[in-house]
């Protein structure tokens, strides 16, 4: 089967940048596929694309060495399994506040006896190899998402469930579930200090401690931070800001500000 690189990067003490997709598009796939991302997450939730455009957008990225995932709308079986049959190797699940969300998400993406995924990989086995049976389990990545108070009061019995690799911070939705305005990188010391606790927990239970940033640079500090998988931004947010800096280069001038959408 397949290596899934993300796992031995993080185990080598290597930082893991993954790319970000809200376009439904398979040629942006593939252009951000070969950008050198270490993995590229195909999104489901907040991006613009159903599973109908995440098929060929992973057939995209499959033409590149980054590791394909996929964000789930939300912490459904029958949706997860799909997009693992689609050839994701690993899923990031939104809204995982209590122990039973985080087991019935880890559940979804392992076979019995250890879960309840149902046997279909379909394209997955073209994308893996003949052998993604017997090492789905091994390679198949479940990252939880702890964006809200509940996640966070349950954190250490989340993190206990095995199975779970590990979790993304979503940092917007946790802002608003702190009584917080949305912002990627805030600064006020109540979310500081949440993101900080999600992290130390997360590496303390040896399991991957992820985050969405606003940009490269932001990217770098939580790295710096100890995160060891990171998104600078979506696509969107990156075509964005590249676009403006290249309209005010043309007139002279500077950019007004960066085009960053934060999950």
């Amino acid at each position: 089967m397949r290596e899934n690189t993300i796992r031995s990067k993080i185990a080598n003490g290597q930082p893991v940048i993954n790319g970000w997709l809200a376009i439904p598009s398979p040629y942006s796939a593939e252009v951000i596929g070969h950008a050198g991302f270490d993995s590229v997450t195909v999104d489901l939730q907040h991006g613009m694309i159903g599973i109908d455009a995440a098929l060929p957008m992973f057939q995209a990225l499959s033409s590149t060495s980054a590791i394909p995932l996929a964000r789930v709308p939300t912490n459904d079986p029958a949706q997860i399994m799909r997009l693992l049959d689609t050839g994701a190797y690993g899923i990031i699940c939104p809204m995982i506040s209590t122990v039973a969300d985080a087991e019935l998400f880890v559940s979804s993406c392992r076979y019995p006896p250890k879960g309840q995924r149902s046997f279909g990989p379909a394209r997955a086995l073209l994308y893996a190899g003949a052998d993604y049976y017997p090492g789905a389990d091994r390679e198949i990545l479940a990252l939880g998402m702890i964006e809200t108070q509940a996640g966070l009061d349950n954190l250490d019995s989340i993190l206990a469930v095995d199975g779970l690799d590990g979790i993304y911070v979503g940092p917007n939705d946790l802002c608003l579930a702190l009584g917080r305005p949305p912002k990627s990188e805030s600064e006020d010391p109540v979310v500081v200090e949440a993101i900080a606790r999600i992290c130390e927990r997360a590496k303390a239970h040896g399991k991957i401690a992820g985050i969405f940033c606003s940009s490269g640079q932001a990217a770098a500090m939580r790295i710096s931070q100890g995160f060891q998988m990171v998104t600078p931004g979506n696509e969107a947010s990156i075509m964005g800001a590249a676009a403006k800096a290249a309209v005010a280069q043309a007139r002279g001038g500077a950019a007004t500000g960066p085009s960053t959408t934060g999950y």
